[in-house]
């Protein structure tokens, strides 16, 4: 199993429709209650320059924050959370709901847990081709260096 702070990228991964479903009938005879105001917006990159260590703003980029708590019928509770570069709320509930599922292990976890391990093979498939296509654009500069030779030394060079 990975870590758990992985869990979000493996299962966004996964296509929101799927994950909203699996949520959605795991969930529907639980209390789900927030934590916090869940929010969505615009979260704002803020740096310091290295010669005067002033404050600038880089960018924005899209933000959705989910903190929740579920109920069982039978009295447990666990909690769960999501932050996500992204501005889709629902996608982040979800995402906070599968993280208190399978933090606490509560029933389907293991429908959950399947669902991490195919978003980590869909990662790891992604991240190989696009290894295959950084690999495909070097360029072998050592070549270079013998077309130097040749015009430094006066071989092909008309005067």
């Amino acid at each position: 199993m990975i870590n758990r702070t992985q869990w979000p990228r493996a299962l966004s991964a996964i296509s929101t429709e799927e994950l909203l479903t699996i949520t959605g009938n795991l969930t529907k005879d639980w209390k789900v209650r927030p934590k916090s105001i869940p929010q969505a917006g615009l979260g704002m990159l803020k740096l310091n320059d290295s010669a005067f260590e002033e404050p600038f703003y880089l960018g924005e980029f899209p933000l959705a924050s989910v903190w929740l708590e579920i109920q069982m019928p039978n009295g447990q509770v666990a909690e769960g959370a999501a932050q996500i570069m992204d501005d889709r709320l629902d996608l982040a509930e979800a995402l906070a709901l599968c993280d208190a599922i399978m933090s606490a292990q509560l029933p389907g976890w293991e429908i959950v847990a399947e669902k991490v391990d195919q978003g980590i093979s869909i990662c790891e498939e992604i991240s190989r081709k696009r290894k295959k296509m950084l690999a495909s654009t070097q360029v072998d500069f050592s070549l270079l260096d013998d077309v130097t030779k040749d015009y430094t030394e006066g071989d092909n060079v008309e005067t």
